[in-house]
């Protein structure tokens, strides 16, 4: 039935008749929302899609809790502390990720070849996309942050303010580093070499970064590919803003490279889209 239900919904969009003259963001919005009703309409989807990040930080928070003891983590009060600001960046990062891998989906399943016989703007099927995961993000990135308030003892030291101002500087550079998987899927258009491209990019990132060991731990070379890490900017922003520590450039920075990431990734996915779609 619930297939049945997505046949008809793709069909009525691929109706030539329901554009009459729309504008972009009409466009965006209707093709966000059907992602959003994708995301959110299969219940089990949706509960293993929220547990995910909820289990990992458990994980994590356990086996690495040796950590807490180390000079660079003392002063957060618990490993927890320093771990879940960077998990909520790591999600984003795996969510950008799911946004490649949700756009070769309607690639291969026909519905983006339809939308070309349409008068519409090929463009807004990819700020639909990247904002319809940037929403699924929100949603994710609150409930983790919840959990681990009640289930993990994760306090923020800044407050309802400050760890709320983190969760939208996540989704931010969550929704921008999605430009560049949604680049990368329109250039290789295949799942096999999408899913190993992607995992090369993410693994080096999130364990080369100060997410779970601090810095001044890790080898001088480690160091130094930190240093010219892009998510290290993120989380270090993200950890200043929800436990109220010295800010600096950190937030400037980490959306400076977002931004930079977005602009090129939108660029490069717009061209080849166009093209290949």
């Amino acid at each position: 039935m619930t297939q049945a239900r997505h046949h008809a919904a793709v069909a009525a969009l691929a109706d030539p008749a329901a554009w009459p003259e729309s504008g972009f963001w009409t466009q965006v919005h209707v093709l966000a929302a059907r992602s959003l009703r994708t995301a959110f309409g299969d219940r089990r989807l949706v509960f293993f899609g929220l547990a995910q990040p909820v289990v990992l930080l458990l994980l994590f928070s356990q086996v690495f809790s040796g950590v807490g003891s180390l000079p660079g983590v003392a002063a957060y009060q618990g490993y927890v502390n320093f771990l879940v600001p960077a998990t909520l960046v790591t999600i984003a990062m795996t969510t950008a990720m799911s946004s490649g891998a949700g756009l070769l989906a309607e690639i291969y399943g026909g519905f983006t070849g339809r939308l070309r016989c349409l008068p519409i703007s090929l463009f807004s099927v990819l700020v639909a996309r990247t904002l319809a995961d940037a929403t699924r993000l929100g949603v994710q990135l609150v409930v983790t942050a919840l959990a681990s308030v009640v289930f993990l003892g994760f306090r923020p030291a800044g407050g309802v303010l400050g760890l709320g101002l983190a969760l939208l500087l996540t989704v931010v550079v969550g929704w921008c580093l999605s430009w560049v998987f949604v680049a990368i899927t329109t250039w290789l258009r295949k799942a096999e070499t999408l899913q190993a491209a992607s995992f090369v990019v993410m693994f080096p990132l999130m364990f080369s970064s100060s997410a779970y060991m601090p810095l001044d731990t890790m080898p001088a070379w480690v160091r130094a590919v930190s240093a010219a890490n892009p998510l290290t900017y993120a989380i270090d922003a993200t950890r200043a803003l929800a436990l109220a520590r010295p800010i600096g450039w950190s937030v400037v920075t980490a959306l400076a490279i977002a931004a930079a990431a977005a602009i090129a990734g939108s660029t490069l996915a717009a061209r080849t889209f166009q093209n290949r779609a």
